[in-house]
C-alpha cells in the first residue's frame, strides 16, 4: 500500500465534503460579497498600474486567484509569496523559478517580519521606478492592487507596508488600517493606503475572491489545511490534524525540532525563553512577534519530534501509520493543555471511512 494512503484519503474525503457544502450553500463559499467584490475589482483591474496576487507560500498553485485568468493581457504582475517562514525553503526557489517563466514577477514575503516587508517595499518601489523610465509614465501617483483568496495576507501585508512605507517617507498623519481577521470574508470594501511618495505609490487592498466553482477535491483540502480561506465548520478539526499529521511524518521537517525535545536541557530551555522574552519586549511596541517565539509552539514541536522520532514502525504501512497518529493524539492534547474528558481522539474510523 502507498505510504502516502492515509493523507490521500483523508485530503479527498475533506475535499469532497468541502465540495458538496460549497454546492449546497453557497453562502458558506462563494457569498454576495465576494460576488459584489468581484464586479469592482473587475472594473479597476485595468486602471491600475501594478497588480500584486499574493499567494500562501506553501500551496503557491492552490492558491492561485483565478479572477486574473479573465485578463491574459495584464502586465506587470508580481507574484508575492506570503508565509515564506512556513514553507520549505528548497521548495520555494523552485517555484521563484517556475513564476519567472510564467512571465511573472516574483517575490517571498513574511509578513510578520519587518525587515521582510521592508525588503518586499523596496521591491516594489524598484518595480515602479522601472514602470515609471521604460513607459514614461507622466503621471505623479502609481497605484498596485492587491489580489488574493481569502486569508492569505493581503490586509496585514498592506497594513505593514503602509506603517513602513510612510516613516521612511516622514509623512505624518494618521495611519489607516485595513481590516485584518482569521475568518474570511472581513474585508468587503476596497481600501486605499498608502506606501510611498515621489512619485505616490497608493496600494488597494481588496477582499479575498474565491472561484464561483471549484472542481478539484485536493485543491479545496489544501486550502483547508492551510487554514483561513475556508470557513470554520465546514470540515472536522480531527480530520485536518489526521491529514496534516500523515504528510508531517513522512518527511524530515521534525528532524528541525530537536531543540524543542522534552530531552533537551532545563537549562538550555530555560535561556531560550529568557531571549524569546526579551524578543517579545522588544518587538511588541513595534511589530507582531513571530509566531515561532510562542511557547505553545514550541511544545507542540516538541511533542511532534519526541513520538515521530521514538516510533520504531514502518511509516509505509496504512496501520503503523496510523498507530503513530493516535500517539500524536494523545501527545498534542497535552502539549495543547486539553482536558482529557473533552474530545475524541483519533481512531482508525475516523482515518479511514472515504
Amino acid at each position: 500500500m502507498a505510504a502516502n494512503s492515509v493523507a490521500s484519503k483523508t485530503a479527498r474525503k475533506i475535499g469532497i465534503a468541502v465540495q458538496k457544502a460549497a454546492s449546497r450553500n453557497k453562502v458558506w463559499w462563494y457569498d454576495p460579497h465576494m460576488a459584489a467584490a468581484t464586479s469592482a475589482i473587475v472594473q479597476r483591474l485595468p486602471l491600475v498600474d501594478l497588480v500584486a496576487e499574493i499567494r500562501d507560500a506553501r500551496i503557491p498553485l492552490s492558491s492561485e486567484y483565478e479572477l486574473l485568468r479573465n485578463f491574459p493581457s495584464l502586465s506587470r504582475r508580481i507574484v508575492v509569496m506570503n508565509k515564506i517562514d512556513l514553507a520549505d525553503p528548497t521548495q520555494l526557489k523552485g517555484w521563484m523559478r517556475y513564476f519567472e517563466q510564467q512571465d511573472c514577477i516574483p517575490y517571498g514575503v513574511n509578513s510578520h517580519n519587518k525587515d521582510s516587508v521592508k525588503g518586499l517595499l523596496n521591491f516594489v518601489q524598484a518595480q515602479v521606478r522601472g514602470l515609471c523610465k521604460g513607459n514614461h509614465h507622466s503621471s505623479e501617483t502609481i497605484t498596485i492592487m492587491l489580489v488574493g483568496i481569502p486569508n492569505v495576507g493581503k490586509s496585514a501585508l498592506a497594513n505593514s507596508l503602509h506603517q513602513i512605507g510612510r516613516i521612511s517617507a516622514g509623512e505624518k498623519g494618521k495611519l489607516k488600517h485595513a481590516t485584518v481577521s482569521p475568518q474570511p470574508g472581513e474585508t468587503k470594501d476596497i481600501s486605499s493606503l498608502k506606501i510611498g511618495s515621489h512619485p505616490n505609490i497608493y496600494l488597494l487592498d481588496t477582499p479575498g475572491i474565491l472561484p464561483r466553482i471549484v472542481h478539484d477535491a485536493e485543491l479545496c483540502s489544501k486550502l483547508a489545511l492551510t487554514g483561513g480561506a475556508i470557513r470554520d465548520g465546514l470540515i472536522e478539526q480531527k480530520e485536518l490534524a489526521v491529514y496534516f499529521l500523515a504528510i508531517l511524518n513522512l518527511c524530515d521537517q521534525y528532524k528541525k525540532w530537536a531543540k524543542f525535545s522534552t530531552n533537551q536541557s532545563r537549562l538550555d530551555r530555560k535561556e531560550e525563553a529568557s531571549i524569546s522574552s526579551k524578543l517579545e519586549m522588544r518587538q511588541k511596541k513595534q511589530y507582531p512577534m513571530d509566531h515561532t517565539q510562542d511557547p505553545i509552539v514550541h511544545d507542540v514541536r516538541g511533542a511532534i519530534f519526541n513520538t515521530i522520532s521514538s516510533f520504531d514502525g514502518n511509516l509505509e504501512l496504512e496501520e503503523d501509520m496510523i498507530k503513530l497518529i493516535k500517539a500524536q493524539s494523545v501527545a498534542l492534547r497535552a502539549a495543547f493543555h486539553v482536558p482529557e474528558d473533552v474530545g475524541e481522539n483519533v481512531d482508525n474510523k475516523s482515518v479511514l471511512s472515504c
